[in-house]
């Protein structure tokens, strides 16, 4: 068991103690801590920062919350965590299991209620989806409760899989090569937006939440409506990694290894520069070779 240990934190209490628990939560573990260091998330030669992790109550929120707990608590994530979850007034929604949960795990919070669930189904045509809207309010609540806080990032449980759909969804509906980017700077200047799951599997997220049996809160809200484009990229990915086991992490290993030489975009390399043997090469000339 990972509680063998008198210096476990509650928030493992009751782990499993099987061999494919014990490697599926140091992977997680490894993988969240390879992302905080290689997109440098913590400035570890200035001040202590102060990081509002934000809650939903779904898997991977739960997810990120104990994996930046436990590198906290073995020294390895010099930052205070203040865990936040933002109650959107939906109906039905279990307003006491996260503060419940959070008292009983010792983990600092703060529960901030605004009711934009209200202003989401008021402004959102019947038949549109309400993502849009919503997650903009609930992303400005949560940018004041983090000033008012006094924290320097708003750190979110968006996983791999988050950013691969989000990647596809750029591509096939916005036309352009975007996604997520694991660590931001907001539009004001003043607080970071951090990913640390961003080389987690969402599946993996999954396995270790029902694994832990934290309570998880569905949404109710966009997660009842039918015919998302997310959805459908999802089912897309879902068929190819069917097809071809792996194909995520291939996916998104190539959004690590990315070549501005060898894509479009003349904003990002100089290819009007580009000369053969000191001669300027003249755009549409005959004689520039094409590979293929």
């Amino acid at each position: 068991m990972l509680d063998d240990h008198d210096d476990i934190h509650p928030l493992f209490k009751g782990a499993p103690g099987t061999t494919g628990f014990r490697k599926l939560h140091k992977r997680i573990i490894r993988e969240t801590r390879e992302a905080i260091d290689r997109y440098g998330m913590v400035d570890r030669g200035g001040p202590r920062a102060k990081w509002l992790v934000c809650l939903s109550g779904g898997k991977d929120s739960y997810t990120l919350l104990a994996a930046l707990t436990e590198l906290q608590w073995r020294g390895l994530l010099p930052v205070d965590i203040l865990a936040c979850n933002l109650d959107q007034g939906q109906p039905n929604f279990p307003a006491t299991v996260l503060p419940e949960f959070l008292a009983r795990m010792g983990v600092p919070h703060r529960i901030e209620y605004r009711d934009t669930y209200s202003v989401v189904v008021d402004k959102v045509p019947a038949g549109r989806t309400f993502c849009a809207l919503c997650s903009r309010l609930r992303r400005g609540n949560l940018y004041r409760v983090a000033r008012e806080e006094g924290c320097s990032a708003v750190v979110l449980g968006h996983h791999r899989d988050d950013i691969l759909e989000t990647f596809f969804l750029n591509l096939f509906h916005g036309g352009k090569i975007a996604t997520m980017p694991p660590k931001l700077l907001n539009d004001e200047g003043d607080l970071l937006v951090l990913r640390p799951l961003a080389h987690v599997a969402e599946a993996d997220c999954d396995r270790f939440a029902r694994a832990m049996d934290y309570p998880i809160i569905p949404c109710d809200l966009c997660g009842s409506q039918d015919g998302l484009q997310r959805q459908a990229i999802k089912a897309l990915l879902d068929g190819w990694e069917a097809k071809a086991p792996g194909r995520r992490a291939k996916m998104f290993s190539a959004m690590m290894q990315v070549r501005p030489s060898h894509m479009l975009d003349p904003a990002l390399f100089d290819f009007a520069g580009l000369a053969a043997d000191g001669v300027p090469i003249v755009a549409n000339s005959p004689d520039i070779p094409i590979l293929r």
